[in-house]
């Protein structure tokens, strides 16, 4: 396995992202030529910290199934919109671009997110044919365009049901009304927008599940294909739901949907 940490650092910014990519090898027993998903995660925390429980542990599950795996630490607080979004856009280009030296197949390339990831990974989703994410970087739209897109009790609107907290961090406290509207992502899909893998606790008491379901009504109002969970126990942030991704406290064990995991992972195959 090819594991790096690969800086990532925007003409003109004074902050940057670390890139940490777990690239599988291939092998004579198995084809020198064997190419396969990757999945380019963010983890949550609120856009003021990148959570460790989101990150590796993920990324490992999905290793595990064959997928190469590439972990965005991307900046947050103080660090405002779009510096985040264009450090993801930077990070798909640069799996493309090593596409032939990574083994990727490049109809395969996924963004996962969990909580204010989640966001961040359905921002460019949405976002991805802005003419200033290319122009910044450099290349045509479809360079970023994700093929799939996976998120973990995600952070989407910015309405009633929103996480007042990760906008604050996102936008700063003086952000104006069209800039908010603008982040609420359930009404920036297009028909653009790729297939999506959803799954939230109707019981999480910081991110409402209502996130989820206005994502999903406005994916199924343009025929996107769409595939939701919805667990009626357990609160936010939980992970894997399992001993590996829990708190020093035993928070985060959540027998009833540790079956996330192997529904993403199956749908991430049959992408």
């Amino acid at each position: 396995m090819k594991h790096e940490k690969i800086k990532i650092q925007l003409p003109g910014s004074e902050s940057s992202a670390a890139l940490y990519t777990y690239i599988l090898d291939n092998s004579p027993e198995t084809g020198m030529d064997r190419i396969r998903p990757a999945i380019i995660i963010c983890p949550g925390g609120g856009y003021e910290l990148t959570s460790d429980r989101e990150a590796e542990a993920i990324a490992m599950q999905f290793l595990a199934v064959g997928c190469h795996a590439v972990i965005l630490r991307y900046s947050v607080a103080p660090a405002r919109y779009p510096e985040a979004l264009l450090q993801l856009a930077m990070t798909i280009k640069m799996v493309r671009e090593n596409a032939e030296k990574w083994h990727v197949n490049t109809n395969k390339i996924v963004v996962q997110g969990s909580s204010a990831g989640g966001h961040l990974a359905a921002s460019l989703a949405v976002f991805w044919k802005k003419p200033f994410l290319a122009e910044k970087l450099g290349v045509v739209s479809e360079v970023l365009r994700p093929n799939g897109l996976m998120l973990s009790y995600p952070v989407i609107t910015s309405g009633p049901y929103a996480h007042a907290g990760s906008f604050e961090k996102l936008l700063g406290p003086d952000s104006s009304t069209d800039l908010r509207e603008e982040m609420s992502l359930e009404k920036q899909v297009s028909a653009d927008t790729p297939k999506t893998f959803l799954w939230h606790t109707a019981a999480d008491d910081t991110v409402p599940v209502e996130n989820s379901l206005l994502f999903f009504e406005a994916l199924h109002r343009f025929n996107i294909p769409v595939e939701m969970h919805i667990y009626a126990e357990g609160g936010h942030g939980l992970a894997l739901a399992n001993e590996e991704t829990s708190y020093p406290d035993g928070y985060g064990i959540q027998k009833e949907c540790q079956s996330w995991i192997g529904l993403a992972q199956q749908w991430l195959l049959r992408l």
